[in-house]
């Protein structure tokens, strides 16, 4: 056998198997949820708010304050980092500074969590005086997942063939028509994609909400950005490590890890549907 054909099949069935490994432990890890929290999800448990000390209820506080500290974080992340990527891509001339910046931003992606949690409890919570609550929570995510955004836009701008650009300018169109019209429609699929490792990693995040914006009990519904609120996984948190009675509340903790697990499954689902049509649509 030709050595070449050999090292390829090699290298195949490493990857399969790498592939079957990481769909193995997704499913061992959806079986551990679904086995610890039978019966403990229900439609009651979805749509009530918790009592007796999150003994008895449900956990719709959360799953409402989980989904306005992702839309509050998408909403500013998206645009300012779509934007920030533009400009690198775009206008910034190559140079010593735009490798810094772009630096920076790579760096800044591999910042622990932690670390964005305590700087937003410095600067939002106690320094502006927003308090504990969805505006800082939010605030604080929104740094977390803005490298994410503007490395995955830049990438998808760069995707996009330089001959789109010239051509354009070449019939007499403006820069900002040239990126409007010829750039960013090729690019969405790629910034969507950003926007989906945004939506997943601000939907899951614990650490950062924990100081600026959760509350270990707090059933009523928050009623404006400037009140606190729970949260899905900093819930489960204080479920599984703060709770008086832990054993008691062991099948609502698994249920909720369920629940937020279906949640970042079914946003990631819904925004590759809309990659996947609005690829379809340049293709026809």
């Amino acid at each position: 056998m030709n050595l070449r054909l050999l090292r390829e099949r090699i290298y195949f069935q490493i990857f399969r198997v790498a592939t079957a490994s990481v769909v193995v432990f997704f499913l061992a890890m959806l079986w551990v949820f679904i086995s610890n929290s039978f019966g403990a999800v229900t439609w009651t448990f979805l749509v009530d708010t918790p009592r007796r000390g999150m003994t008895e209820g449900g956990i719709m506080p959360a799953i409402l304050g989980t989904a306005y500290l992702t839309f509050v974080t998408i909403v500013m992340a998206l645009p300012v980092g779509v934007s920030a990527a533009i400009y690198l891509v775009e206008y910034a001339k190559e140079g010593r500074l735009v490798s810094v910046i772009n630096s920076a931003i790579t760096n800044l992606a591999g910042v622990p969590s932690i670390i964005h949690g305590l700087f937003g409890f410095g600067l939002f919570v106690i320094y502006l005086g927003f308090g504990t609550s969805i505006l800082s929570g939010a605030l604080s995510l929104f740094l977390l997942v803005l490298p994410v955004v503007i490395s995955a836009s830049r990438e998808a701008l760069l995707s996009v063939p330089k001959s789109f650009r010239e051509g354009s300018l070449a019939l007499g169109a403006t820069k900002w028509q040239t990126i409007r019209h010829n750039v960013l429609p090729h690019a969405v699929p790629g910034i969507l994609t950003g926007a989906i490792l945004a939506v997943a990693r601000a939907a899951g995040e614990t650490a950062p909400i924990i100081l600026t914006a959760t509350f270990f009990f707090r059933p009523s519904l928050p009623k404006s950005l400037l009140d606190g609120t729970m949260a899905l996984a900093s819930h489960i948190y204080y479920m599984a490590t703060q709770h008086p009675n832990m054993l008691l509340v062991r099948p609502l903790t698994y249920g909720t890890a369920l629940v937020l697990l279906g949640l970042v499954l079914s946003l990631n689902l819904t925004a590759i549907i809309i990659r996947t049509m609005h690829r379809r649509s340049k293709t026809w």
